[in-house]
């Protein structure tokens, strides 16, 4: 009779279930996208309250949040309890069976309702492939610079340094030239010559016909470091900017945080400013004013004559894609997960769009005649998404299964976007090319370039290019991380 007496005197009663323990699914966002997301709360095996979080539109399922889900204390009886999960920015309030609350320091409006079970990622579905390469050419070293295209001719630069000019009928190298240093820039072509900037820190203006070097400018940035993606540093730096030409001058960034505006003839200084991060996104004309986008987060207006500061605008977030003018609207993003618009004359605020925790990677408006939509290409949210920009309001949403960073190439009936895919990483990435339906965003065909497994990123990080010229069809030209530029038949 003593054992079964102690074993009495010792049982504790089982617990309580806490009223939000269990799952629950719902939607979050302002009006303009609401999207879903589910959340499982049990207790840990001390007791404490915690969850996992599902989030199909950022490819996120039943990841452990950080921290503890605590109830505040006074907050009135078990059915009307408040709760906050300070590691996420969760704040909500049970009340009639349901969760209603707000998400992050943006106070995001969140309504979740008790469900059996969440949702589940889906695999890749069978898409058709598309036409696939009319060729492929090998350029020895990773290609993440967009292609310029002008009179049939492709000009890219690689990080291995060299600058290249391909005939893109067949795929042949018709000159190169020897930078040194690795390029990551888009290159600027004009009637005569060819402008490109490398990791050596020089802005380079080239003739166009042969490669002949006409003149260098110091941008003073050559000992500025580079981070290309790694398993475990995330501040990418993949990019540089494009020279951009308005007028006679030129204009671009550096990474020491300088801005400059360089006559395009003589390649002498007109001026110069400083920025507080660096700069790698291309500058971008605004009536009298240039554009220049920092990863100090900031957006500078500048007098194009002087580089008088006009305005500027703290958008809070690294910024390394360049912003879109549109109408009387300046639409940029960061890598803070916001797409903003501005007021193009003094740079007010006018509306902001969340993007979930993923970083903001590209900004393009359709071509003209068109629609005025924007699609913009971003990170971990692994989707291309098309926006209205007279109030942010999303009108189509698609996945491209992997990290569409390069600006997207867009036609009256098609956009084209490269996808970066990455192995060993927590949400699941995978490379390819993509044309998809510019009005629905249905994707009419996926091309999957061939497997490197040994290789942490595959894909494609830099956006497409269309050339247009030939009478017997366009054809897109887009470069490799492995190191091959494509060329590829599209509409």
């Amino acid at each position: 009779m003593l054992i079964p007496l102690l074993l009495a005197l010792t049982a504790q009663p089982a617990a309580t279930p806490d009223p939000i323990e269990g799952k629950w699914l719902g939607t979050v966002g302002f009006p303009q996208d609401r999207v879903q997301i589910g959340f499982d709360i049990h207790p840990n095996d001390k007791g404490e309250l915690i969850a996992t979080i599902t989030q199909p539109v950022l490819n996120v399922y039943n990841m452990d949040l950080p921290g503890t889900i605590t109830r505040d204390p006074g907050s009135g009886a078990a059915d009307t309890a408040s709760y906050t999960a300070s590691g996420f920015g969760l704040t909500v309030m049970l009340k009639d069976g349901k969760l209603e609350g707000t998400l992050s320091g943006a106070k995001v409006p969140i309504t979740l309702e008790r469900t059996d079970s969440l949702p589940a990622e889906a695999p890749i579905p069978d898409l058709p492939a598309g036409p696939g390469p009319k060729w492929k050419l090998a350029l020895g070293a990773p290609i993440y610079a967009p292609v310029e295209i002008r009179d049939h001719i492709a000009y890219v630069g690689t990080t291995g340094g060299v600058f290249q000019a391909i005939s893109i009928g067949e795929g042949k190298l018709a000159w190169t030239f020897s930078a040194g240093r690795p390029i990551h820039g888009q290159a600027l072509a004009t009637d005569s010559s060819v402008f490109f900037t490398a990791d050596n820190g020089h802005v380079y203006r080239l003739a166009r016909d042969s490669g002949r070097e006409m003149w260098r400018y110091d941008l003073g940035d050559a000992q500025i470091p580079r981070i290309l993606p790694h398993p475990g540093v995330y501040e990418y730096d993949y990019r540089a900017p494009r020279p951009v030409l308005i007028g006679s001058t030129i204009f671009i960034g550096a990474a020491d945080g300088g801005f400059h505006a360089i006559d395009a003839a003589s390649g002498t200084q007109c001026w110069r400013i400083q920025a507080r991060g660096r700069i790698r996104a291309d500058a971008v004309p605004s009536g009298n004013h240039v554009l220049a986008a920092s990863w100090d987060g900031t957006l500078y207006a500048l007098d194009q004559e002087t580089g008088a500061f006009a305005w500027t605008y703290d958008t809070k977030g690294t910024i390394t894609t360049a912003p879109t003018v549109h109408d009387n609207r300046i639409i940029v993003g960061n890598r803070g997960s916001v797409l903003r618009s501005l007021n193009r004359i003094d740079g007010t605020s006018q509306w902001r769009q969340l993007f979930w925790g993923s970083w903001v990677e590209s900004v393009a408006v359709s071509p003209a005649p068109s629609d005025g939509r924007l699609y913009i290409g971003s990170s971990d949210l692994r989707r291309v998404t098309c926006f209205d920009p007279a109030d942010g309001r999303v009108i189509w949403r698609t996945d491209v299964y992997g990290c569409p960073w390069g600006t997207p190439a867009i036609t009256q009936k098609r956009l084209y976007t490269g996808a970066v895919g990455s192995a060993g990483y927590m949400i699941r990435h995978e490379p390819g090319l993509l044309a998809l339906d510019r009005g629905t965003g249905a994707i009419v065909w996926r091309w999957v370039p061939p497997a490197n497994g040994s290789a942490l990123q595959t894909g494609f990080a830099a956006g497409p290019a269309i050339d247009h010229s030939n009478p017997d069809g366009s054809t897109l030209v887009i470069g490799g991380i492995e190191g091959s530029l494509y060329a590829f038949p599209c509409e």
